[in-house]
């Protein structure tokens, strides 16, 4: 499934070409040129990265990227006209992870989002900081490390808890045994493969309300596993 990457800039003529070298590298663009808009546009795409003017109508680039940090660490470029280093300075204190000048080269900009992206995947830490599934059946708090289950908080051994923050943090993405064994025991486990399974199944007891119908972690026969979000996908 394609990146989802959200620009917000209120020239046109920007986010059609940025739109377009997205498209043609294999993205899923999405535009707005207005700041609201741009806002209520990321909160019903849910994007990869957001790649965000500072200055908007209606609301500044500057109140997005707070409004937004406020609740997740989805990665954010920002875009100015301005080239003194105190904005720049300005732009990563308040959340953004890369900063660009006006004029800025399409191509580097695509090189910049694929080395960010590249680095997010590489952390297993989900972009939001409390995730919440069927109507909060199932809530998992990254600021506290709690997980609950209908409301009442249930431990988790660090491997299994591992293991559910790497799989929320890409929905219906299927996980290998191998890539699991690496996010939960690291690099030097030299164990049996299957020793996955019985971290599975021990973290479903715990989060399933019926374990042997699984409704958030499903098998992928022959492959691993996969985290639905409690839909009826997979």
């Amino acid at each position: 499934m394609s990146e989802k990457i959200l620009i917000i800039d209120d020239e046109k003529m920007i986010t059609d070409v940025v739109s377009k070298y997205l498209e043609k590298e294999g993205f899923e663009a999405f535009k707005e040129n207005d700041g609201q808009k741009g806002l209520d546009a990321f909160y019903n795409i849910m994007p990869d990265l957001v790649i965000l003017d500072r200055m908007l109508p209606e609301m500044s680039g500057e109140e997005i990227c707070k409004e937004i940090r406020r609740s997740s660490r989805i990665p954010i470029i920002m875009l100015t006209a301005k080239v003194e280093e105190s904005e720049l300075l300005e732009g990563l204190d308040m959340g953004a992870d890369d900063y660009m000048t006006k004029p800025f080269s399409a191509k580097e900009l695509i090189a910049r989002v694929r080395a960010i992206l590249r680095r997010v995947k590489m952390d297993p830490v989900p972009l939001f900081n409390v995730m919440e599934f069927n109507n909060q059946d199932l809530v998992v708090d990254m600021i506290s490390n709690e997980v609950k289950k209908n409301g009442r908080i249930i431990k988790l051994t660090p491997s299994e808890y591992k293991i559910l923050l790497s799989m929320i943090k890409y929905p219906n993405k299927t996980f290998s045994r191998e890539e699991l064994i690496f996010i939960a025991l690291g690099s030097e486990f030299d164990g049996y493969d299957r020793i996955i399974d019985t971290h599975v199944k021990k973290l479903r007891n715990k989060i399933e309300t019926d374990p042997k119908n699984p409704h958030y972690i499903k098998t992928v026969h022959g492959v691993g596993y996969k985290f639905t979000g409690g839909s009826d996908e997979g």
